[in-house]
């Protein structure tokens, strides 16, 4: 009964030191959120990401996201310093064109100490719902009263969608 005793001590205290092993530097971010806002009155469509802080950020930090470009050109880059009032950091693409239902599109994101340096990096994707054809290429209403847009009158659904393809990689 001693034996059993000791034996189960032993293993409490072996478990409890390998749970204070060092195991690499920790995540100071982690991503809270990622979508495709299309925004049909206005003809926009976007994509956005959230970043959660995991820990207070230090002063400096800045985050720098490069996200793919659906109508194929260079990856755009968004900037944003890391405010530690703020539990999240935000990036919201320009306007996109070209976005096509469930395809992937890369993100990545670098976060950088006041000295430059690459202290954490993550990457998802951003995949949208719908595809792009399917909303105007025009805003719908114009004006601070939504205003119809009288460009947008008597256009079918295949006159925008053909539009909204004009320029893009094969969609």
């Amino acid at each position: 009964m001693r034996h059993i005793r000791i034996s189960a001590v032993a293993v409490a205290a072996i478990a409890a030191l390998a749970g204070c092993r060092d195991s690499g530097p920790a995540d100071n971010y982690a991503l809270d959120g990622r979508l495709v806002v299309f925004n049909y009155r206005v003809a926009t469509a976007r994509f956005l990401v959230n970043l959660k802080h995991l820990r207070t950020p230090s002063a400096g930090e800045t985050a720098i996201a490069r996200f793919e470009d659906p109508s194929g050109g260079a990856p755009i880059e968004l900037r944003e310093k890391i405010w530690a009032t703020s539990p999240k950091t935000t990036f919201t693409t320009p306007p996109l064109r070209c976005i096509v239902k469930d395809r992937p599109y890369r993100v990545e994101i670098q976060i950088v100490n006041g000295d430059g340096e690459v202290i954490q990096n993550l990457e998802t994707s951003v995949v949208s719902s719908q595809d792009q054809t399917r909303f105007p290429d025009k805003p719908l209403v114009v004006g601070p009263f939504y205003t119809r847009n009288p460009e947008m009158k008597n256009r079918s659904a295949e006159d925008l969608a053909k539009a909204a393809r004009e320029g893009c990689p094969s969609m």
